[in-house]
């Protein structure tokens, strides 16, 4: 977090939490209100003083007050550049693939050393170069069918998202599942 909003947090240790205010949309778009915010300045220090609780419920610390974020999806939004690398909405890259899901909407999930991000829809295509079979052999047309179709299992090498860890399994999940899978609240309450 930004040195300020320490000092803030120091100096007034007790301001009330806001709640239903900001939200995180699928494409990584922050909204105050159901307006998205247009001003990079603010987007940027809302990534940076990004962060969670104890009970998994994601906030942006604005000085002294927390401001706790409704999940359209997941916490993260991930995005895969020119270079096929993997960040996030904020900026921040992640460094380890620890998992992966496709979500019974036809969507991707990653389990990063950050936290669960929703795959840009946007990126799909790109990702599914990085999908193989159980030998890390990329899926050919026919493969990817069949791993679409639930015949095969798919996984993911996350060195070809320039990501540590070893090739994991991409599990198949409902997408009401994603919470208790992951331990995040999408919907933040007092």
């Amino acid at each position: 977090m930004d040195d300020s909003v320490l000092a803030a947090l120091a100096k007034w240790p007790n301001v009330p939490a806001v709640f239903g205010w900001l939200r995180l949309t699928a494409r990584g778009e922050w909204r105050i209100k159901g307006e998205r915010i247009g001003n990079a300045a603010l987007r940027e220090f809302i990534g940076r003083n990004y962060a969670c609780d104890e009970r998994g419920r994601w906030f942006f610390q604005n000085g002294p007050q927390r401001v706790y974020v409704e999940l359209e999806v997941t916490p993260w939004i991930a995005r895969i550049d020119a270079h096929g690398a993997l960040s996030m909405h904020t900026g921040i890259a992640p460094t380890t693939c620890n998992g992966a899901a496709l979500l019974d909407d036809g969507r991707f999930v990653l389990d990063t050393d950050l936290g669960t991000a929703l795959l840009d829809d946007r990126d799909a295509a790109t990702f599914v170069r990085a999908v193989t079979d159980p030998f890390g052999m990329p899926l050919n047309e026919r493969g990817l069918e069949r791993w679409l179709d639930g015949k095969d299992e798919g996984f993911v090498a996350p060195a070809r998202l320039r990501l540590a860890g070893e090739p994991c399994r991409i599990e198949r999940l409902r997408a009401d599942q994603l919470e208790a899978r992951y331990g995040f609240v999408r919907v933040p309450l007092p």
